[in-house]
Parts: C-alpha cells; structure tokens; sequence
C-alpha cells in the first residue's frame, strides 16, 4: 500500500541561482513519489506533497548537494523571523578573488614581456592559479551537474567557454570572464536579498511577546503559548498578540500593518482587537479568544509567504522555455565554431571559436528565469502593504486581464449597517405589534436586518416573552416563520408573501422592505435604511476609467432599492431579487458574455456571497478580516470595508505585470542583441558576462521597484 502524500513546506538554503531553483523543481516533478513540487525562489522556499521528509530531503540532494532542505515543522523552537540573513563572502573566496584580480592584471601587463622571453609556462602557471582560485566553484558545480548527466546550466557553460579560451590562448578572457562573472553572481545575490529583505519586512507586524495575567502577577511569555480565555496586558506603544475582546481599558489602536489603513480605531470595554495591531493610547487588558496560529496576523502572514507558491502562466512559460533555450544556443554557438571554417575559405578555427564562446557566455538563463518569480512576489508584497491579500502569482494576472467587476450591494456598496427608518400597520394592527411580530420571529436570526428589528425593539422599550415562540423556520432567501402565542408570523421579503398567497396592496418599494404578516394575512411593513458606502461612487468611477468595460450589482434586495443604489453609483447593470442560487446562474450569465483572454471579478462580503465568489475568475471577499470563510474561498482578500481597494487591487496588478514583462523585454533583447553581435564578431567575451550578469542584476532592481509604487 502506497503511504498518503501530505502538503509540506522547506526552506532552501545556500540556493543562490535561479537556474538552479528551476532545475530542482522540475527534478522532483519528475520524480513518482513525489508530487506538486514548486519551488519559489523568491522566498527560498519548496511547496511539495511527499509521505515523509526524508524523502525530500534525498530527492534534493540528488540533485543540488550543496543546497540544504530545512522542513518547517523541523524548526526547533519559535519559528525565525522571515526576514532573510545577509551573507557575507567568505574571508578565504574574498581573499580568493581578490588575489585572482591582481594575477589577471599582472598577466595582462607582463603579457608581452612573457612572449619576448618565451615564458609561456610562467604565464600559464599565473594563468591557471588565478583561473582555478576564483573559478574553483564553478568548477566542481559543473562536474556535479555532468555527473548528473544535464549539460546545460550556468557552470558547465562558464567551464565550456573559459577552457575554451585557455584552449586558443585567450587566457586574459578566459580568467577575466571568469572573474567578472564571480562578481556578478555576488552583486546579483545581494540585490536579490535586498528584494527579500524589503518584501519580508512586510511580515514584520508579528508580535514578539505577550504578557499573561497569572494569579502570581504578570507574566512575559510568546503568543504561541496563550490559551484562549486567558487574560493578556497591552502597554501603549505595544503590538496587540492575539485576537480578544477587551476587558477593561479604552485606546486607540492602528491597524496599517493589517489593513493599510492609517487612521487609528477606538477600542473599548467589548470591543475586539486582533493581532498585529498597535495599541497607542492607553493600557489595554484582553481576554483571547484565539490561539495565535487562529489569529488574523497569522492568516495574513502565512497567505503572505505562501502566495507565490501558486505560480502565473507567465512564470512556468518562462522556466520551461529557459529548458529550451539554452541547448538552442549552445547548437548554435557549435554550428558557428565549425561550419564558417569547414565552408569558407581562409576563416580561421581560433576566430570562430571564440565567437562561439561568447555565445556560450551570454546564453545563461539566470536573467531570465530570476525576473519574473521576483517581479510578482514584489507585486504580492505591495498588495499585502495596502491590506489586499492576493493568493496566488496566478490572481495578479487575472486581476490584471479583469474588464467586468460585479458587486454585491448590501455590504459592499452599501454600509450593511441596518437601521429602521419607517414602520406601516395594515388591518387593524398597530406600529407596535408589528414590531414585535417582527422581533418575536427574528429572536433567532443572525442576520443583519435580524438585529437592525430586535434593536429598533428594544429602543421602543418593548418586552418580548421568548417562551412564546416556537417553530422558528428559516425560509432560505425569503425570511423566516415562526409562532408567537399560538399565532403564525411570517415576516420576509415580498417573494415569501407571494409564495404564502397573503394579500398585500404594494410590491416595490424605494428601499429595503420587511413584511409581517399574521395567520397570512398581512398586518404591515418595516422599512430599513442602509446607507450608500461614501466611495461608492469614486470607485465605479476610477474603475471605469482604469479599463473596466461593465461594472454590475447583484442583490437579493427589491428591484426598486437595487434600482436606486445602481442610479446613484452609475452602475451599467443590476440584477435585484436574487435568491442565493439565483446569484450564481446570474453570475454565470454574465461571464459567458466575457470576450476570451478576459477575466471577470466578483466582490462580495466573502460569507454569504461564498458560492459567487468560488465561481469567479478572480473571486474578492470585502472586510474579511478575522472570517475564516472569507479568506479560505476567495482568491483575493481586502481587509479594508472599502470598495477602493478594488480598484487599487487592479491597479496594483496592472504595474506588476508590466515590470515582469519589461524584465522579459530587457532580457531578450540585451540577450538577442549580443548574441548578433557575437555571431558577427562584434562582441567579445568581456561584454558578453557584463551584459549576462548585468541583465541579471537590472532585472532585479526593476522588480524591487514595485515596492516603491506609491509609497
């Protein structure tokens, strides 16, 4: 019996190429017993399914054994910051290089004077000592990866081309390519840990201590250890641990490190608080009401860092043409070292070899593998910065290929805040007792419009006798029934008197309309107010202006309220009286008239919009913060009750994907362009390493530059 493959995270250490990440991740695919393996150089981090970990760990080392396979929940103790260690060079490579520097100048000076008094073998002895001091790495990476039998990576290609212009006496080019591409690869890894660096200091919200109220006192311990229930101490200036309600105390607390948003909350006794939050003002005492690894922050951060794990079409194009386009190059650089001499006359061996060595050089596809992982895993780290979640590389190119948003209205367009604003009696019946019908058959609900009616209630200074009621029944999108004093209520929306067969003088109203009827017949109605969300309108307006052809509402909601909520928005479409199936067939609709290459997005409060947003090519849960719900259906998560962050969420994708298709653009091109000249003998092998590792290394800032955007 084969044993069960369960999900599993490492962490890759000493991984310091690009090419090499690609590598790993395609050997282990490749691999039976193992499956799904990605591996996200960004984050130096390796997503697979396998049944132990041992395994892996094996299956790595087969492959890159200078890498180090760390399995997360192997870590002992508290986990390690994100925030990724510089390395410094060794003092012996550093001393290696520098060195190595001194004798390809020397050699390069003296090189005459070698000729004059036919030393050559001092010059070699020099040659050599310099080339094996810097390139003794390289060397040894690249007998690995022919043990291997794979031909193709960058250290093979280095060894190829410099033997090769030892081999014609090149001997300055072979040792200052060498040289120079030493260098490169360390310029390349700082300015890819500096991307790192600025991307986890995102993660830098978590807390780092709680301070546990004990019948001894106060004590100082880590989040991980509080239980639920237990009383926790917040000093100003602190970061809030866990989620909780608070005790006693009253502050402000900011919550940009979550939301993006900087205008701090007031919190009070009652009040909940989460994680990751900053208490400003006063002393707060909580209880917790859940454990850490429930805990916002810790949702946040795990989206965070597992975010790119899910890879964009882009991304495997680019990994899987780099498989292609290397032994492409390596023929071509073949052809032109021994077709021109055996087809030409007088073309000399030594010229067209060392054109095809400069081929050999150039054609590494660290540039181009390294660009685009790093361009969307910035992108994901700006939308984290704003307080919009996305799940995937995958949701920033589909975000970015979004014409039609369709919202939900109550709750996202609208505040979702329910307050009565009118109560009309029918039939003999007063205002009183159809607010407490109403009350009386809502006691059960949790719905909004539910607690909006039980509020108004209590305000009026009404008594309900809740040993009364009986039979409650939920009737899915239409209301509920249930039994006061022996009575039947119904009290619902104009659908359940419809399909009761009560009697009722007026269908559509302006704005949102509860009915109460008793023993079906009909005894009045409750008006609720819902106030349009202040950037409502802003939103639909920007959206349109950044490209979005249709924006659409849906609502469960009566056509003459839905009606005025897409007037005062300028909504293109709307479709009111929706049950929650009719919400998805709806949707549906709309996303079969969508243009091919097209994404379609919906935005819902992420609980009772759920099915919709599964649906959706890329699914927005509005506000979700602290709801499970939300944050496991949708693709992308806005912890900000704001319509805006739509716009900012599409915008944001719109900037990524054009840096990750300029750093396509710089790498072809510079690549195509010394590749010409190369062939032509227009190139010599100094130029082609700068512009190899110079590409590389311009890549990587450019994608740094979307954590830039804006701030």
């Amino acid at each position: 019996m084969l044993a069960e493959l369960k999900p599993r995270k490492f962490e890759l250490r000493n991984l310091d190429c690009a090419n090499c990440a690609a590598k790993i991740e395609k050997g282990l695919n490749q691999r039976k017993d193992l499956e799904n393996a990605i591996v996200d150089f960004a984050t130096l981090s390796l997503h697979v399914k396998s049944s132990n970990v041992a395994q892996v760990v094996a299956a790595v080392a087969d492959i890159e054994p200078n890498v180090e396979v760390v399995a997360k929940s192997e870590q002992v103790g508290r986990p390690e910051p994100t925030e990724p260690v510089q390395e410094k060079l060794p003092k012996r490579e550093l001393a290696g290089l520098v060195v190595a520097i001194l004798l390809l100048f020397s050699q390069i000076y003296l090189e005459s004077w070698f000729l004059h008094n036919n030393l050559f073998g001092l010059e070699l002895i020099i040659v050599l000592s310099a080339y094996l001091m810097v390139g003794h790495n390289v060397i040894l990476g690249a007998w690995q990866t022919i043990r291997r039998r794979e031909f193709f990576d960058e250290n093979v290609l280095m060894v190829i081309a410099t033997t090769g212009a030892l081999a014609i006496h090149a001997y300055s080019e072979a040792v200052g390519v060498m040289v120079f591409y030493k260098i490169g690869e360390l310029l390349q890894n700082r300015a890819v840990d500096g991307s790192r660096r600025s991307i986890a200091a995102l993660l830098a919200a978590r807390p780092e201590k709680a301070v546990v109220k004990t019948s001894e006192g106060f004590r100082e311990t880590v989040p991980e250890s509080v239980h639920i229930g237990e009383i926790i101490l917040i000093k100003p200036g602190e970061k809030i641990p866990l989620d909780g309600e608070v005790v006693s105390g009253s502050s402000h607390v900011g919550a940009s490190a979550l939301t993006g948003e900087s205008v701090p909350i007031l919190v009070a006794p009652g009040g909940e608080v989460l994680a990751g939050q900053v208490n400003q003002a006063a002393a707060l005492t909580v209880q917790v009401t859940r454990r850490f690894e429930d805990s916002s922050i810790a949702k946040v951060m795990d989206l965070v860092e597992n975010a790119t794990a899910r890879k964009a079409r882009t991304e495997k194009f680019i990994t899987k043409f780099a498989r292609y386009y290397t032994p492409a190059v390596v023929l071509i650089a073949a052809a032109i070292a021994f077709l021109p001499p055996l087809l030409i006359a007088d073309a000399s061996f030594r010229t067209w070899i060392y054109r095809a060595l400069v081929l050999l050089v150039i054609s590494c596809p660290c540039a181009l593998v390294i660009s685009i992982p790093l361009g969307y895993f910035a992108g994901i780290g700006l939308a984290s910065r704003r307080g919009i979640l996305v799940k995937g590389s995958n949701f920033i190119d589909a975000l970015a290929k979004v014409k039609t948003v369709v919202f939900d209205k109550t709750g996202t367009l609208t505040e979702g805040v329910f307050e009565v604003s009118g109560i009309t009696a029918f039939n003999g019946y007063s205002e009183h007792q159809v607010l407490t019908f109403a009350a009386a058959a809502e006691a059960q609900s949790n719905h909004p419009i539910a607690h909006s009616i039980l509020a108004a209630f209590s305000q009026a200074g009404l008594h309900l006798e809740s040993k009364h009621i009986s039979a409650h029944e939920n009737l899915a999108g239409q209301g509920v029934k249930a039994r006061y004093r022996n009575q039947e209520i119904l009290v619902g929306n104009d659908h359940l008197l419809h399909s009761k067969s009560v009697g009722h003088d007026r269908c559509e109203f302006d704005s949102t309309v509860v009915h109460v009827a008793v023993d079906n017949q009909y005894a009045g109605n409750i008006t609720i107010g819902d106030q349009i969300r202040s950037d409502a309108k802003s939103t639909v307006e920007k959206l349109k202006k950044n490209g979005i052809g249709k924006v659409v509402m849906l609502t469960g909601d009566n056509a003459c309220a839905a009606e005025y909520v897409s007037k005062q928005l300028e909504i293109d479409e709307f479709h009111a009286d929706l049950l929650p199936e009719d919400k998805v067939h709806k949707f549906e609709t709309i996303q079969a008239q969508n243009h091919d290459g097209e994404s379609i997005a919906f935005v819902g409060d992420g609980i009772n919009d759920a099915p919709v947003i599964a649906r959706a090519d890329v699914g927005i849960a509005m506000g979700a913060l602290g709801s499970d719900a939300a944050i496991e259906t949708a693709d992308v998560v806005l912890l900000q009750d704001s319509p805006q962050k739509v716009v900012e969420a599409i915008s944001i994708a719109h900037k990524t994907r054009r840096i990750v298709w300029q750093n396509i653009g710089l790498a072809f091109t510079i690549k195509g362009f010394f590749i010409l000249m190369g062939s032509l003998g227009m190139a010599s092998m100094w130029e082609a390493v700068f512009a190899d590792m110079g590409t590389a290394v311009l890549a990587v800032f450019n994608s740094a530059r979307i954590l830039r955007i804006g701030s």
